[in-house]
């Protein structure tokens, strides 16, 4: 792949452009295979893409950005690399035992709510993603979805959850 060369005050515009580009893809994609295949094909669909996207991503993070360490603060900085974490404005609070990640914008949320046809259930394709990522990152960290739709939630956060190490988990 060839990256063009950008002056210093392009390459942030550049890379906006490109997670939104992302962004928008991702949000057709759903729509068009719920369109011409309903509704719970498009989330199976979803659900298998974003579960192989987690470790891929997660394994492309770690190489490009070096990160070799494991545990929580490997977690959370993978997590802040994520193109979903610009997108949706990731909170990432980092406490002594455990990182706390909460999503105050979900952007295909926001536009199904927008035309009116309600949000959709995206906890199974989040949690799979998540447990890759983990599964990656450090197989002793623990996961639990405090809420994601369609669980109800408050109107300010979409979904959020919360990380822990387990270190009787298996290897």
């Amino acid at each position: 792949m060839k990256i063009p060369q950008f002056k210093n005050e392009e390459m942030q515009s550049y890379i906006e452009f490109m997670v939104n580009l992302l962004r928008r893809t991702d949000g057709f994609w759903f729509l068009g295979v719920e369109h011409n295949c309903g509704y719970d094909t498009a989330i199976k669909i979803n659900e298998e893409v974003w579960h192989r996207m987690g470790k891929i991503m997660a394994k492309e993070i770690m190489e490009k950005f070096s990160i070799e360490e494991k545990g929580l603060k490997a977690l959370a900085k993978v997590l802040r690399y994520s193109p979903w974490s610009m997108i949706s404005g990731f909170e990432i609070e980092e406490k002594n035992e455990e990182v706390v990640v909460s999503v105050p914008h979900c952007s295909s949320q926001e536009a199904r709510l927008k035309k009116g046809v309600g949000e959709y259930a995206c906890k199974d394709m989040h949690l799979g993603e998540l447990e890759n990522i983990v599964e990656i990152v450090d197989k002793n960290i623990g996961i639990e979805c405090v809420f994601a739709p369609p669980d109800p939630h408050p109107k300010e956060l979409f979904c959020k959850w919360c990380f822990t190490m387990n270190n009787d988990k298996a290897e």
